[in-house]
């Protein structure tokens, strides 16, 4: 089957759609794009066939009425490397040499260093858009690295917000990071620094999962922080 310049460039959309929003079903590619469900299925065949999609099963309980609930489409590790990757089998090879012959000291602080554009760029970032929360300013400071990043809301629990998950639907380094997961670790510490709280990664691309999560909390009210140094003076 032969195809036109056209038909690359927008299977090259599709998947760049999917890069940028995470596993998405056929009929919410088809809206983001303005395409039709038909073509977007047709992108999506070519793309299995080459490995570089996958469908995916929705998560348990996800429901859109009668009927089987749509399958999911993700980037496979193949797909994801059609994309720009800072890094290859070089930085893999330096790595390797880097922990043999400095040690994990040497290899911990290369990947401090790698991340230090967090800390160096985050107040900056909400300096000059106030409105947005600390995990939005994260989100948009690590797309700008190239990491395609956004924010979701957690569910409210007992009347109070959870917080927000930072997901990062690519990762430049993942295929070394999933080697050397000092780099993911190194990202973690320095988000819990500049936000000034602990923060809990949830999953990451390097250890197969399709977006990188980060859990971060809401800090908590004056009236809880009283309520619980209430609690510990009773006890």
């Amino acid at each position: 089957m032969e195809f036109t310049r056209d038909d690359l460039s927008t299977r090259q959309r599709v998947a760049r759609s999917i890069l940028v929003n995470g596993p998405s079903t056929a009929a919410t590619l088809a809206e983001q794009l303005d395409l039709t469900p038909a073509a977007v299925r047709r992108h999506l065949d070519q793309l299995v066939e080459e490995g570089a999609v996958e469908p995916r099963d929705p998560r348990p309980g996800a429901s859109r009425g009668r009927g089987r609930p749509a399958k999911l489409f993700a980037l496979t590790e193949l797909g994801r490397e059609g994309f720009d990757q800072q890094y290859d089998d070089l930085a893999v090879q330096a790595l390797r040499f880097l922990a043999e012959t400095g040690g994990e000291g040497a290899l911990r602080a290369f990947a401090e260093q790698r991340v230090s554009f967090i800390e160096a760029r985050f107040e900056a970032t909400r300096a000059a858009d106030p409105e947005l929360t600390p995990a939005q300013v994260l989100a948009r400071v690590f797309t700008d690295e190239g990491y395609a990043a956004g924010v979701r809301q957690l569910p409210v629990v007992n009347g109070q917000s959870a917080g927000e998950q930072l997901c990062q639907q690519h990762c430049p380094v993942s295929h070394v990071a999933h080697e050397f997961p000092q780099l993911c670790e190194a990202e973690t510490q320095a988000i819990s620094r500049v936000l000034g709280r602990h923060v809990q990664r949830l999953a990451t691309i390097a250890h197969g999962d399709g977006v990188c999560t980060t859990c971060i909390p809401d800090l908590p009210t004056t009236s809880q922080t009283s309520s619980t140094e209430k609690e510990r003076v009773t006890s």
